[in-house]
Formats: C-alpha cells, sequence, structure tokens
C-alpha cells in the first residue's frame, strides 16, 4: 500500500477574486454615423466639470476599494482609446480621461466557476530557504464567466515534513499586459504578455490573448527545463481553445514577469495533454502526448515548437483506466528514471491517478507501473463541477516525495505528499 499524507489544505473557486480587464466594442465605424465607441467618448466630453466630477466620483465608489490603482489603470485604458481615436489628450483633463477609460473597462471574476488542474515547480528565489525547505509555485486553471480559463499562480515552501504554506493572495490581482496591442486586430501567436513591475506572481492571472486562446488556456504543464548550456528555462504546454478547435501551445519564461505564449506545430500540436520532459535526452527534446484520446505516446523533436506523431508507449490495461489513459504532467526524473504520474479513467468515468517508471535513458522502455490508483475520486472527493474527477498537471520532487497539487471534480485544489520508495515499490 502507497504511504500517502494528505495536507489538510483545500482552495476553492472564488468568485470573490476580480481583475479589471479591457471592456472592448466594434471599433469601426459602420458608415451610419459616429461608431458606438466615438458616441460614448463623445458624450463624455460633453460633460461640464461638476457633471464629469460627479460620474467619476461614483464609479470610483463603487470600485476603487475592489482593485489595484483603479485610476491608473482607467488612465492606461484611456490611452489605448485615444491613440486608436486619434484623440487630443493634452485637450481633455485628467477626470474626462479616467471617465472615458472607465467606460471601456469591466471587472471579471476569473475563478468564479472552477479552480483545478494545477502543477508544480521549484520557484525561481530559493534565497533563505533552510534545510528541508523548498520555495515552490503553482500554476492554476481558474475558469469564470463563459467558462473562459485563464493561468492563475500562487506561491508558497514546503518542508520534509509534509507541511505546506502558501504565500497569501494579494487583495487585488492583476492581468497581465501586452505591449502594443492594436484592438481593430486580434493577434495571431506568437504573443509575449507581461506582469505589472508592482504586481506579485500570486496575484497576476494570464488571459487568452489570440484568436486560437480566445475561449481559454487551460490545464497549465509547468516543468524546470535544463538546457545543454546549462541554463534553466521554465516552460509549460497548454492547450488553446476557441470554442471549437484546439491547439497546443508553449509557454516560455526565465524570470516570470514577461512570458512567450508560442504556438505549435505539427501533428501531435492538434491534441491536448502533452508534458515536456525537463531536459534533452540523447540530443533531442522529448515529450508525453495523448494523441488519440486513448493511449499515451512518446514523441521526439529537434526543436522545442514542432511535434510530429510520435510511438505508443502505454494503452490503457487495468480497470480503473479502460476508458483513455492519458498523462498528469511532465516526467519527474529519479534515480530509477522517468517518474510519470497517468491518469486512468474507469467505470462511470470515474478519473484516478496512477504512475509509471521509464527507463532513463530510453524512455520508450516502461519499467514498472502501478497496479492500483494512488489517488481516486472517494466520498467528499466526488462532488463538484465536474463530478468523480481527481486531476493534476504536474508534480514536483522535493527530497525523497512527491509534493503532488491536484485538481477534485474540478473545483477544487487538494495536496499530497508521497514517499518515491512507496511509489516504486508498488509497481
Amino acid at each position: 500500500m502507497i504511504d500517502l499524507f494528505h495536507h489538510a489544505l483545500r482552495l476553492h473557486a472564488d468568485p470573490s477574486r476580480v481583475v479589471v480587464r479591457p471592456f472592448h466594442l466594434a471599433w469601426a465605424n459602420n458608415g451610419q454615423g459616429p461608431s458606438r465607441t466615438e458616441r460614448i467618448v463623445n458624450a463624455v466630453l460633453e460633460l461640464n466639470a461638476t457633471e464629469t466630477s460627479a460620474e467619476l466620483e461614483v464609479v470610483l465608489k463603487d470600485f476603487e476599494a475592489r482593485h489595484w490603482q483603479t485610476r491608473r489603470v482607467f488612465m492606461t485604458r484611456y490611452d489605448e482609446i485615444e491613440g486608436m481615436l486619434g484623440l487630443d489628450g493634452a485637450a481633455i483633463d485628467d477626470e474626462k480621461r479616467q471617465l472615458i477609460g472607465a467606460y471601456f473597462c469591466h471587472e471579471y471574476s476569473y475563478a468564479a466557476a472552477a479552480l483545478m488542474n494545477p502543477s508544480a515547480v521549484p520557484h525561481h528565489d530559493q534565497s533563505g530557504m533552510p534545510p528541508g525547505s523548498q520555495r515552490i509555485l503553482m500554476s492554476l486553471r481558474a475558469v469564470g464567466e463563459g467558462h473562459i480559463s485563464s493561468v492563475a499562480f500562487r506561491e508558497g515552501i514546503i518542508t520534509d515534513n509534509n507541511e505546506l504554506k502558501l504565500a497569501p493572495e494579494p487583495p487585488f490581482a492583476t492581468a497581465t499586459d501586452m505591449v502594443g496591442v492594436d484592438e481593430e486586430h486580434v493577434p495571431e501567436g506568437p504573443v509575449t504578455v507581461y506582469r505589472h513591475r508592482d504586481s506579485t506572481l500570486s496575484g497576476t492571472v494570464i488571459f487568452p490573448i489570440t484568436n486560437a486562446q480566445s475561449k481559454g488556456l487551460e490545464d497549465l504543464r509547468l516543468v524546470h527545463f535544463q538546457h545543454e548550456d546549462g541554463s534553466w528555462e521554465w516552460l509549460g504546454t497548454y492547450t488553446a481553445y476557441n470554442g471549437s478547435v484546439i491547439q497546443s501551445e508553449l509557454m516560455r519564461t526565465r524570470d516570470f514577469r514577461a512570458f512567450d505564449l508560442v504556438p505549435m506545430t505539427g501533428p501531435a500540436a492538434r491534441n491536448k495533454g502533452m508534458a515536456l520532459f525537463p531536459r534533452k535526452i540523447d540530443g533531442q527534446y522529448m515529450m508525453i502526448g495523448r494523441q488519440d484520446g486513448e493511449n499515451l505516446f512518446l514523441l521526439k523533436s529537434d526543436t522545442l515548437t514542432h511535434w510530429e506523431e510520435g510511438e505508443k508507449l502505454l494503452t490503457p490495461e487495468l480497470p480503473w483506466e479502460l476508458v483513455q489513459i492519458g498523462n498528469c504532467g511532465p516526467p519527474i526524473e529519479v534515480d530509477q528514471g522517468w517518474l510519470l504520474l497517468t491518469h486512468g479513467v474507469g467505470a462511470m468515468r470515474k478519473y484516478a491517478i496512477g504512475a509509471v517508471l521509464l527507463d532513463k535513458h530510453d524512455p520508450s522502455k516502461v519499467l514498472g507501473r502501478t497496479k492500483e490508483p494512488i489517488l481516486a475520486a472517494a466520498d467528499q472527493d466526488r462532488e463538484g463541477y465536474v463530478p468523480n474527477v481527481v486531476y493534476t498537471c504536474g508534480a514536483m520532487k522535493h527530497g525523497d516525495k512527491l509534493f503532488v497539487p491536484y485538481g477534485v471534480a474540478d473545483s477544487s485544489v487538494a495536496f499530497a505528499f508521497i514517499p518515491i520508495a512507496s511509489l516504486l515499490a508498488a509497481m
């Protein structure tokens, strides 16, 4: 039996977590007078100073305490409107500019519907950590209005005594920004977005930017990747979804200030659930993928962004995984090989998490496989937005244990510590 420690902490969907986002209208003139945007701007410009102050005061009374640097956000939004409409900002006072900006913003609850599918990696800042402790960084899939998925982050510390302490979320969340956005044309990838210089990572949210991402950034699988020159980069595969078509993309960052969101090409990238090995093996990049929605495949490439079809690695064999098998995050290197967490779907579409061990030098060789689930939906873990599901997008090694954050019923996030020796003994 696997010796597994469940931590008491749970994270839940939270409708009170809101950000201010741009509110987009049809910019173009329809040929029958001013556009809707121009009409709104003109109406504000026609207000006298007293009327402008009164209207802005109402807006600030409702929203200033709920958001970080609200007036600056409104001014930034005004600057974008000014550029698009060719306004003369020098002739418009600060209060009118703030009010114009407010008309083109809206409040968005980014985690109102669900919080799920976390992944964990070592934090980029390990300063001040005592022996046995490690600072961690988690990504989470947050689902808000319209079932749109975004990427949220949480920072924390884990210890070798199965302790977990998350850094507090700041009272205000901020969305990443893209420099030089042209609102008349939705950008295509690749794009780069930036965390605000004064925002913590635990208060940062990455929203869809491109057409391919318009309905969501789903299930980021982070990995701390070591390049052949010895440098490190944090990479993450995720699914871009536009409401009808999925596309695998790659997030890249070295400092968690700038994030490159890069579409991947090739037939394998038309599927979801790709997970990158944390280094090259035998001179090639490698991924685990689920190319047919049923089996696991090993993919190889000479580049990080183009992926051809691979070779079949694992097929559903056990009762708890007969419907399908997939990965639960990037492979984790241990002394004995590559430890890969998997998910299986069984009767009544019940999800469970298992593990396999792959050869360190030739990951196409399966050395071991758990016969029973490590984690499965049970009791209170069965109820939620999508019942009977447990799922992780990435665990991490901490000493002789795995730290496993996992989604529960697509509604909350739980945490477990698993001794690696116990896991290998179960294979």
